[in-house]
Protein backbone atom coordinates (compact mmCIF):
# COMPACT_ATOMS: atom_id res chain seq x y z
CA UNK A 1 0.00 0.00 0.00
CA UNK A 2 1.40 3.47 -0.61
CA UNK A 3 1.46 6.29 1.19
CA UNK A 4 -1.56 7.82 -0.02
CA UNK A 5 -3.85 5.36 0.16
CA UNK A 6 -2.56 4.34 3.71
CA UNK A 7 -3.38 7.96 4.35
CA UNK A 8 -6.87 7.46 2.74
CA UNK A 9 -7.61 4.12 4.71
CA UNK A 10 -6.97 6.14 7.95
CA UNK A 11 -8.94 8.99 7.02
CA UNK A 12 -11.48 6.41 6.11
CA UNK A 13 -11.30 4.77 9.35
CA UNK A 14 -11.11 8.05 11.60
CA UNK A 15 -14.80 8.80 9.80
CA UNK A 16 -16.28 5.71 10.46
CA UNK A 17 -15.57 5.66 14.20
CA UNK A 18 -16.62 9.08 14.53
CA UNK A 19 -20.36 8.22 13.58
CA UNK A 20 -21.61 7.75 16.64
CA UNK A 21 -25.52 6.85 16.98
CA UNK A 22 -27.44 8.00 20.02
CA UNK A 23 -29.53 5.29 21.19
CA UNK A 24 -31.09 6.85 24.56
CA UNK A 25 -34.41 7.90 24.83
CA UNK A 26 -35.30 11.40 25.32
CA UNK A 27 -36.58 12.64 28.89
CA UNK A 28 -39.77 14.48 28.16
CA UNK A 29 -43.08 15.06 29.92
CA UNK A 30 -45.50 13.15 28.75
CA UNK A 31 -42.95 9.89 27.62
CA UNK A 32 -43.52 6.18 28.29
CA UNK A 33 -41.98 5.05 32.11
CA UNK A 34 -42.72 1.32 33.77
CA UNK A 35 -46.22 0.81 34.89
CA UNK A 36 -46.64 2.61 38.11
CA UNK A 37 -43.34 4.47 37.91
CA UNK A 38 -43.15 8.35 38.76
CA UNK A 39 -44.55 10.40 35.53
CA UNK A 40 -41.59 12.90 34.02
CA UNK A 41 -42.26 16.65 34.99
CA UNK A 42 -40.35 19.44 33.48
CA UNK A 43 -41.33 22.89 34.46
CA UNK A 44 -39.52 26.00 33.84
CA UNK A 45 -39.04 27.99 37.20
CA UNK A 46 -37.40 30.84 36.54
CA UNK A 47 -38.01 32.50 32.55
CA UNK A 48 -36.23 34.94 30.63
CA UNK A 49 -39.29 36.04 28.65
CA UNK A 50 -40.82 37.01 32.42
CA UNK A 51 -38.08 38.88 32.92
CA UNK A 52 -35.76 36.29 35.23
CA UNK A 53 -32.15 36.96 34.65
CA UNK A 54 -32.17 33.70 32.99
CA UNK A 55 -34.13 29.87 32.13
CA UNK A 56 -34.24 27.97 34.80
CA UNK A 57 -35.93 24.40 35.05
CA UNK A 58 -37.16 21.63 37.70
CA UNK A 59 -36.96 18.41 36.39
CA UNK A 60 -38.78 15.45 38.38
CA UNK A 61 -38.34 12.17 37.41
CA UNK A 62 -38.11 8.54 38.76
CA UNK A 63 -34.34 6.72 38.65
CA UNK A 64 -35.67 4.07 35.70
CA UNK A 65 -36.90 6.32 33.04
CA UNK A 66 -35.54 6.18 29.99
CA UNK A 67 -32.28 4.78 29.34
CA UNK A 68 -30.84 3.78 32.49
CA UNK A 69 -28.77 1.69 34.42
CA UNK A 70 -29.91 -0.25 37.10
CA UNK A 71 -27.72 -0.48 40.42
CA UNK A 72 -26.99 -3.69 42.70
CA UNK A 73 -29.18 -2.28 45.28
CA UNK A 74 -32.01 -2.16 42.92
CA UNK A 75 -33.40 -5.75 43.78
CA UNK A 76 -30.44 -6.30 46.54
CA UNK A 77 -31.07 -4.85 50.14
CA UNK A 78 -28.14 -4.10 51.31
CA UNK A 79 -26.08 -3.51 47.87
CA UNK A 80 -24.46 -0.58 46.64
CA UNK A 81 -26.04 2.22 44.96
CA UNK A 82 -25.10 3.49 41.27
CA UNK A 83 -21.83 5.20 42.70
CA UNK A 84 -20.57 1.21 42.82
CA UNK A 85 -20.76 0.26 38.98
CA UNK A 86 -17.37 0.46 37.10
CA UNK A 87 -16.89 2.65 34.78
CA UNK A 88 -14.69 0.45 32.19
CA UNK A 89 -17.66 -1.95 32.05
CA UNK A 90 -20.09 1.00 30.41
CA UNK A 91 -17.51 1.84 28.21
CA UNK A 92 -15.83 -0.35 25.37
CA UNK A 93 -17.16 -2.77 22.93
CA UNK A 94 -20.58 -4.88 22.81
CA UNK A 95 -22.19 -7.33 20.98
CA UNK A 96 -25.54 -6.20 19.31
CA UNK A 97 -27.68 -9.34 19.00
CA UNK A 98 -31.10 -9.91 16.92
CA UNK A 99 -33.40 -11.07 19.34
CA UNK A 100 -36.84 -10.28 17.47
CA UNK A 101 -37.29 -13.75 16.12
CA UNK A 102 -36.85 -15.38 19.28
CA UNK A 103 -40.44 -15.92 19.43
CA UNK A 104 -41.44 -15.35 22.74
CA UNK A 105 -38.57 -14.73 26.21
CA UNK A 106 -34.89 -15.07 25.85
CA UNK A 107 -33.98 -17.91 27.45
CA UNK A 108 -30.40 -19.86 27.86
CA UNK A 109 -31.93 -21.86 24.59
CA UNK A 110 -32.08 -18.13 23.06
CA UNK A 111 -29.21 -17.51 23.87
CA UNK A 112 -27.08 -20.00 22.89
CA UNK A 113 -28.46 -19.96 19.11
CA UNK A 114 -27.50 -15.66 19.01
CA UNK A 115 -23.57 -16.38 17.65
CA UNK A 116 -22.52 -14.28 20.93
CA UNK A 117 -18.86 -14.28 20.06
CA UNK A 118 -16.72 -15.71 22.78
CA UNK A 119 -15.18 -13.97 25.22
CA UNK A 120 -17.87 -10.97 24.58
CA UNK A 121 -18.31 -8.63 27.62
CA UNK A 122 -21.34 -6.57 26.29
CA UNK A 123 -24.46 -8.31 25.42
CA UNK A 124 -27.47 -5.85 23.69
CA UNK A 125 -30.75 -6.96 23.08
CA UNK A 126 -32.33 -5.95 19.60
CA UNK A 127 -35.98 -6.71 20.88
CA UNK A 128 -38.01 -4.46 21.05
CA UNK A 129 -37.29 -0.99 19.75
CA UNK A 130 -40.77 -0.74 17.43
CA UNK A 131 -42.46 -0.39 20.87
CA UNK A 132 -41.03 2.83 21.48
CA UNK A 133 -43.30 4.13 18.16
CA UNK A 134 -46.60 3.54 20.76
CA UNK A 135 -47.11 6.11 23.15
CA UNK A 136 -48.51 4.13 26.41
CA UNK A 137 -46.61 1.38 28.01
CA UNK A 138 -45.94 -2.53 26.68
CA UNK A 139 -46.30 -5.57 28.66
CA UNK A 140 -45.33 -7.60 26.13
CA UNK A 141 -42.07 -6.74 25.39
CA UNK A 142 -39.58 -9.45 24.86
CA UNK A 143 -37.01 -9.93 28.18
CA UNK A 144 -34.49 -12.25 29.65
CA UNK A 145 -35.56 -14.59 31.65
CA UNK A 146 -33.68 -16.29 34.65
CA UNK A 147 -32.42 -18.83 32.72
CA UNK A 148 -31.33 -16.92 29.91
CA UNK A 149 -29.49 -14.56 32.57
CA UNK A 150 -27.46 -17.46 34.38
CA UNK A 151 -26.36 -18.69 30.59
CA UNK A 152 -24.66 -14.98 30.16
CA UNK A 153 -22.92 -15.02 33.85
CA UNK A 154 -21.82 -18.19 32.87
CA UNK A 155 -20.19 -16.73 29.19
CA UNK A 156 -18.55 -13.98 31.45
CA UNK A 157 -20.94 -11.21 30.31
CA UNK A 158 -19.96 -7.84 32.65
CA UNK A 159 -23.10 -5.95 31.28
CA UNK A 160 -26.50 -6.72 29.21
CA UNK A 161 -28.68 -3.59 27.75
CA UNK A 162 -32.21 -4.26 26.15
CA UNK A 163 -34.39 -1.94 23.90
CA UNK A 164 -36.98 -1.81 26.29
CA UNK A 165 -37.91 -0.23 29.94
CA UNK A 166 -37.07 -3.56 32.06
CA UNK A 167 -34.38 -6.43 31.27
CA UNK A 168 -36.84 -9.02 32.68
CA UNK A 169 -40.38 -10.12 31.48
CA UNK A 170 -43.10 -8.16 32.81
CA UNK A 171 -44.74 -9.80 36.12
CA UNK A 172 -41.75 -11.55 36.96
CA UNK A 173 -38.30 -9.22 37.60
CA UNK A 174 -37.13 -10.90 40.10
CA UNK A 175 -34.78 -14.33 39.03
CA UNK A 176 -33.30 -12.34 35.95
CA UNK A 177 -32.22 -8.82 38.09
CA UNK A 178 -31.08 -11.02 41.09
CA UNK A 179 -29.31 -13.46 38.54
CA UNK A 180 -27.38 -10.87 36.90
CA UNK A 181 -27.03 -8.24 39.88
CA UNK A 182 -25.39 -11.24 42.07
CA UNK A 183 -23.19 -12.14 38.82
CA UNK A 184 -21.95 -8.75 38.91
CA UNK A 185 -23.31 -7.57 35.40
CA UNK A 186 -24.21 -4.47 34.81
CA UNK A 187 -28.17 -3.78 33.45
CA UNK A 188 -28.45 -1.47 31.14
CA UNK A 189 -32.50 -1.13 30.10
CA UNK A 190 -34.16 1.43 27.96
CA UNK A 191 -32.10 1.78 25.09
CA UNK A 192 -33.54 3.04 21.80
CA UNK A 193 -32.03 0.63 19.03
CA UNK A 194 -34.06 1.51 16.07
CA UNK A 195 -32.39 1.83 12.89
CA UNK A 196 -29.11 -0.59 14.63
CA UNK A 197 -28.36 -3.82 13.33
CA UNK A 198 -26.64 -6.37 14.63
CA UNK A 199 -23.13 -6.83 15.13
CA UNK A 200 -19.99 -5.50 16.97
CA UNK A 201 -19.65 -2.20 18.23
CA UNK A 202 -17.94 0.66 20.12
CA UNK A 203 -20.35 1.53 23.30
CA UNK A 204 -20.72 4.40 25.88
CA UNK A 205 -23.40 4.36 28.71
CA UNK A 206 -22.31 6.75 31.34
CA UNK A 207 -25.45 6.87 34.75
CA UNK A 208 -26.12 9.95 35.98
CA UNK A 209 -23.79 9.89 39.58
CA UNK A 210 -26.46 9.76 42.23
CA UNK A 211 -24.93 8.19 45.14
CA UNK A 212 -27.28 5.48 46.84
CA UNK A 213 -29.86 5.39 43.84
CA UNK A 214 -31.19 2.27 42.96
CA UNK A 215 -30.41 3.49 38.94
CA UNK A 216 -28.94 6.42 37.39
CA UNK A 217 -30.13 7.75 34.01
CA UNK A 218 -28.08 7.81 31.37
CA UNK A 219 -26.86 8.57 27.71
CA UNK A 220 -25.91 6.09 25.56
CA UNK A 221 -24.02 5.87 22.48
CA UNK A 222 -22.65 3.60 19.59
CA UNK A 223 -20.77 2.95 16.41
CA UNK A 224 -19.86 0.43 14.16
CA UNK A 225 -16.44 -1.25 15.96
CA UNK A 226 -13.55 -0.96 13.03
CA UNK A 227 -11.91 -4.45 12.52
Amino acid sequence: MTPAHQKSAMMTIAHERAAWTDVSVPIRPGMVTFEGDPAVILKRTSALAAGDICNVSRLDLGVHSGTHVDAPNHFIDGASGIESVPLDVLIGQAFVADASSVGGQIDAEAIGRMGIPEGTQRVLFLANSALWNESTFQSTFVGLTGDGALALVALGVRLVGIDYLSIAPFGNPTPTHRALLDGGVTIVEGLDLRGVEAGLYDFICLPLLIPGSDGGPARAMLRRAVP
